[in-house]
């Protein structure tokens, strides 16, 4: 494949990626290759080179007889996504405690103090959006300060199957902005600390609160 066909399947991949985050393609759904020339706005030869890929990652399986099928939220899946999630990010946040700067993590804490003290008095649908990016970009950028690209893209396809573990709340909720952004402070109290036991047990917390609510618990 040359640079010019990768180019046209990572944008026919990232555009369907965008679709099924914005709920224009719902879990579970069947779908046909002339279907997702439609919903993505990319060709047909992209979107042939983009199937495996989807289906390598999870995000889509091939149905005898019945097409292109994106991906079921079960509570399988709802138990693998956040077991891996919770796998990735202690050791990532781990090592973050141990070889982040000085100035980065500074920066983090300030970022999340100047957020937490917003939505206490009262969170906005610009607050709220500023915290959920804030929110995602700090865990992208701690996986990703790893440098290690297989973790980063295991990271990131999963991320999107969490996303869509609530396709009804796939962004951060008003009420849950200050909850969130406490259990974040932990997390920051215990990298400024360098402290990796802390630092492990606060991701664990957060995650595994992400994952109560997810189930609704």
């Amino acid at each position: 494949m040359d640079k010019a066909q990768l180019r046209l399947r990572d944008h026919a991949y990232s555009n369907f990626t965008a679709k099924l985050l914005a709920k224009d393609i719902q879990p579970g759904q069947f779908v046909s290759q002339r279907e997702l020339v439609e919903l993505t706005g990319m060709p047909l030869g992209a979107i042939r080179e983009m199937i495996p890929r989807l289906e390598a990652d999870g995000l889509i399986r091939t149905s005898p007889k019945r097409g292109l099928q994106v991906l079921s939220i079960d509570l399988d899946l709802i138990r693998n996504a956040f077991q891996l999630r919770r796998m990735i990010e202690a050791e990532v946040f781990a090592a973050f405690c141990d070889t982040a700067s000085d100035t980065d993590l500074a920066r983090i804490a300030r970022d999340h103090a100047a957020i937490q003290q917003e939505a206490q008095m009262g969170v906005t649908p610009e607050l709220l959006d500023r915290a959920q990016r804030m929110d995602w970009a700090f865990h992208d950028h701690v996986v990703d300060h790893m440098q290690n690209r297989i973790i980063s893209d295991i990271y990131r396809v999963n991320a999107i199957k969490i996303r869509l573990i609530r396709n009804a709340d796939t962004r951060m909720l008003p009420e849950l902005v200050v909850s969130v952004m406490d259990e974040h402070m932990a997390i920051v109290a215990a990298l400024l600390a360098r402290d990796r036991t802390a630092t492990v047990a606060a991701i664990h917390a957060h995650i595994d609160s992400a994952k109560q609510r997810a189930l609704g618990v």
